[in-house]
């Protein structure tokens, strides 16, 4: 009975990966935030059901779970690429984890994207003033918060409530932080 208002985290995490996907990347991984929260169990779902329609596999070593801080997307980052064949995409759950993943590879020596493609979520401020500007999908935060004021409003007032879970469309803003894959040029 707690009224909700999310970003259509299903479909964002869906359409990072299918444009991943269109670039030529096979090896996505995900730098998810807490795996028991809605928002990252339905960017996962997202992900796995691009990666499956697209006949890729889904390797748990591809799945990092964080915590939503740039310092934890680095950690997370460090970790992927530390494997024995690391991925050449991440798309990770929020922008600030996909800055510090960005960190990392500049620390690694490679190129975002030539060497590595990230994709960010929420769409921050911060995203079109990296270098390189970050990919990353959008959530009307602001139609949010006004319909989830207005929700509350009616609450309080007693009023009967349309819908208790209302979820507003995202969308891919994409920039200079993805490209194809080297083997793809």
């Amino acid at each position: 009975d707690i009224p909700v208002v999310a970003g259509a985290n299903w479909s964002g995490g869906r359409v990072a990966t299918e444009h991943l996907i269109a670039l030529g990347h096979r090896r996505i991984a995900v730098i998810t935030g807490t795996l028991g929260w809605s928002a990252c169990s339905d960017r996962v779902a997202g992900y796995h059901s691009a990666m499956l329609a697209a006949g890729l596999p889904l390797l748990p070593e591809y799945l990092i779970e964080s915590d939503f801080q740039e310092d934890g997307g680095a950690a997370a980052a460090r970790r992927l690429m530390a494997l024995p064949t690391p991925p050449t995409a991440i798309f990770a759950f929020n922008d600030l984890m996909a800055l510090g993943a960005m960190r990392t590879a500049r620390q690694l020596g490679l190129s975002v994207p030539d060497d590595l493609s990230l994709v960010g979520f929420d769409n921050i401020d911060l995203a079109c003033v990296t270098s390189p500007e970050l990919t990353s999908v959008s959530q009307p935060l602001q139609e949010m918060g006004r319909l989830g004021a207005t929700m509350l409003y009616r609450q309080i007032d007693g009023q009967r409530l349309d819908a208790y879970r209302v979820e507003l469309s995202t969308r891919l803003i994409i920039r200079a932080s993805t490209a194809p894959p080297r083997d793809r040029r």
